[in-house]
């Protein structure tokens, strides 16, 4: 039966097909396609995991039997033997089984999405007995999953049978997967989106999340489309269900009829005439319709994504997150020389464009992996993060600032600094900076001029903008926090994201005054946050003055669509109307 699950509209465009669950558990659980020849490989792994569980109830079995009568808990007895049964049971081992043969899951996804598979079937039945016995079904997985743990497993790219990167074509052509395939899942850690990130999957559906959480900016700049929190979307879709995502109006359609595939068929055929008619403009300058040149930039998260920065049009890169080569680590970071490589290749990969790297931003929406998570902390987002969490660790700050800076010998390189407030901050940053050159001098090592930028993304940054002016030569003002930080408003919440508005008063004033004070100091000023890709927003930020946007490569053509259909000599003055409003939201729409 046809119904619809509403969410938020993060990544715009329409999606068909085939749902994969990605089942939430306990323990993080890496989730990735293997190649056909691991495929007896991980059947093995997950055999050898049961086995070692059904030893160890075994061993627990001989130990009762040596017990008392009296002293034999009865209900003990009963459970070892119902986790013996469902460990042994023919539907989870063949389901297992399918998942890594047919669908080329690697071992720990496959069993907890057969697990999924059976645990609705428990919800299913009437005996509640019966249905009790799903907790069961959980902890023996658990307990198979812990045993597998000691299992390296490689991070590997999704593959098709023959060992090749698959595209969505390939999707069609490709007998191991059949059509497109969406995600659906309760969350998404980014290590997890890293983990999709050259993935099959044509769209992306979370219950929880915010139009900023690092699930949505992930999903754009992968240029698919995604809602995420769809409350519920992970239980109320079943493993391989017909799904549609609407990311222009946030709705995910499930078992959808006929006639309402036709229609999303065409929306989407509509989406992708769309898509051609921006790529004639390509090769076109970035210039206002009164001359007023504007620099479209990219937003990228991993080395090789230069390489779909440069094919969008891109004149450099604005944000680099450093923070995802830190992630999924278990704890292990990486040392200067892999750092420098990684960023060696950016640089490259721009062919002499500039290339600006911000500093690892790790704490809240975006933690390391679970060996170093937020949740002792009673709000993570004002707590240990970015910059701060750097200071906190010179050795671990001054090894990445001396890869940065190695790279900058091979290229235009810009050094990004997240989440500074306090001048004393600013002075420990600069003097580490310094400590690292010393060290690479002293090393003998070559290393390259850099430009030391600060983001302004905390309200008291952009209320002190002198200081940051004083010491820095360009600034990036990220929206994302920015509004969060303003507003009060978690970001990654979706319960208050109806709240999470980037033409509140409040916010564009301090957009706004950050752009005209930098300017005022001949110093360069970016907006690297979400508010620079949404096309809505375009106009008005370049009434304000401002004449650099960084975005996901996705996005450079809408933006330069909107930048050559702009005269800014009649934007400015409207553009402080708006300011003055009471709903800037009102009064933007009416002009559009």
């Amino acid at each position: 039966m046809t119904f619809s699950i509403h969410g938020l509209a993060v990544a715009r465009g329409i999606a068909i097909g085939r749902a994969v669950l990605v089942a939430s558990t306990r323990l993080d659980v890496a989730h990735y396609f293997i190649e056909s020849s691991q495929v007896v490989a991980e059947i093995n792994r997950v055999r050898d995991g049961r086995d070692a569980v059904v030893a160890e109830i075994h061993r627990l079995q001989a130990s009762i039997t040596q017990m008392a009568p009296k002293d034999t808990p009865h209900e003990l007895t009963a459970l070892l033997d119902v986790h013996l049964m469902l460990l042994q049971d023919e539907e989870l081992s063949n389901g297992v089984r399918h998942w890594i043969k047919d669908r080329l899951y690697n071992a720990e996804w496959a069993l907890t999405t057969q697990l999924e598979v059976v645990a609705r079937q428990f919800d299913e039945m009437e005996d509640e007995y019966l249905r009790e016995r799903k907790a069961d079904l959980e902890q023996i997985t658990e307990k198979v999953l812990r045993a597998m743990r000691g299992v390296s497993s490689p991070l590997v790219q999704p593959l098709g049978r023959h060992g090749r990167k698959m595209s969505q074509q390939d999707l069609l052509l490709d007998d191991t997967v059949d059509v497109p395939l969406i995600l659906v899942a309760h969350d998404l850690s980014p290590s997890d989106m890293l983990q999709f990130k050259q993935s099959v999957f044509a769209g992306f559906i979370t219950d929880v999340g915010g139009k900023t959480s690092h699930t949505a900016i992930v999903a754009r700049s992968l240029d698919i489309p995604a809602v995420v929190g769809a409350r519920l979307s992970s239980h109320l879709i079943r493993q391989d269900d017909w799904v549609v995502i609407d990311g222009d109006a946030g709705v995910v359609v499930v078992d959808p009829s006929p006639i309402i595939l036709a229609e999303y068929g065409f929306k989407q055929r509509q989406g992708e005439l769309q898509r051609g008619r921006l790529l004639r403009l390509l090769h076109t300058p970035s210039v206002t319709m009164d001359g007023q040149k504007v620099e479209l930039l990219a937003n990228i998260e991993m080395p090789d994504d230069a390489e779909s920065a440069l094919k969008a049009g891109a004149v450099g890169v604005g944000l680099f997150r450093s923070e995802f080569l830190f992630m999924g680590r278990h704890g292990k970071l990486p040392n200067e020389d892999e750092q420098f490589q990684a960023y060696k290749r950016a640089v490259e990969g721009m062919q002499g464009l500039p290339v600006t790297i911000r500093t690892v931003d790790v704490g809240a929406d975006k933690p390391l992996d679970d060996t170093l998570r937020d949740d002792a902390h009673l709000n993570p987002a004002l707590g240990l993060r970015a910059i701060r969490w750097s200071l906190a660790d010179p050795a671990m700050f001054l090894t990445q600032l001396r890869a940065i800076l190695r790279a900058a010998a091979f290229g235009q390189v810009h050094l990004l600094i997240p989440m500074l407030v306090h001048a004393s901050e600013i002075r420990q940053t600069m003097a580490l900076i310094d400590h690292a050159r010393v060290q690479l001098d002293n090393r003998g090592v070559a290393y390259g001029p850099i430009k030391i930028g600060a983001m302004i993304e905390i309200p008291a940054a952009a209320l002190t903008l002198k200081v940051f002016l004083k010491y820095f030569d360009f600034l990036s003002i990220g929206t994302n926090d920015l509004i969060q930080y303003t507003l009060a408003i978690d970001r990654a919440d979706e319960s208050v994201a109806h709240l999470y508005d980037p033409m509140h008063p409040a916010v564009l004033r301090l957009v706004a005054n950050t752009i005209e004070q930098a300017r005022a100091q001949g110093k360069p000023v970016s907006v690297c946050g979400e508010m620079a890709g949404d096309t809505s927003m375009t106009r008005l930020l370049l009434g304000m003055g401002l004449r650099s946007f960084s975005m996901h490569p996705a996005q450079i053509l809408a933006i330069k669509q909107e930048v050559l259909r702009a005269d800014t000599e009649k934007l400015g003055p409207w553009a402080e109307q708006v300011m003055m409003d009471d709903e800037p939201s009102k009064r933007i729409a009416k002009k559009a």
